[in-house]
């Protein structure tokens, strides 16, 4: 579908104004186009905005784009954890003791193996560390998204999503 075939569902609009069929009456001579011009010669293209670059030539062609939606997360591992040697871990935790940056939404991924019992609490946990944490007499607890709604605000501008 174009833009130019756009439509309103069937019934929803009044007819046109016939406009062009002499000069008794609203809408003869010029028909409502002014005098003179491009517009009034009907030779604008689809999709001509003026010289504003066209939104076809806008969008991004090839090779995706950066979501500007998405969730990033900083990967903490099973051996960073177990490195760690705490009973109970959280973002607070791994902040301090260095393992993760501020303000940053933690996941927590399966490589490394964990050997004692970790409370584990994250924004996010892979299968497999989920599976290792249990295995080893642990517990994860998956934190709520800081966001409201269903996705995050967008990052970046008109320029970096490209």
């Amino acid at each position: 579908m174009r833009v130019d075939q756009l439509a309103p569902a069937k019934g929803s609009t009044k007819k046109p104004k016939r406009v062009g069929r002499g000069i008794g009456g609203k809408g003869g001579k010029t028909a409502g186009r002014g005098t003179k011009g491009q517009y009034a010669r009907n030779t604008v293209k689809r999709g001509f905005e003026g010289g504003q670059m066209p939104l076809k030539q806008r969008v991004p062609k090839l090779k995706g784009f950066n979501n500007p939606f998405r969730v990033e997360y900083y990967a903490v591992n099973l051996d960073v954890i177990e490195a760690l040697g705490l009973a109970e871990v959280n973002p607070k935790v791994l902040v301090d003791k260095s393992a993760a940056h501020k303000n940053t939404l933690i996941k927590v991924l399966g490589r490394g193996k964990i050997t004692k019992a970790v409370s584990v609490s994250a924004h996010a946990v892979s299968k497999t560390a989920e599976q290792a944490i249990i295995a080893a007499g642990g517990s994860v607890t998956i934190l709520p998204m800081p966001h409201k709604g269903p996705r995050p605000a967008a990052k970046g501008n008109q320029f970096t999503n490209r």
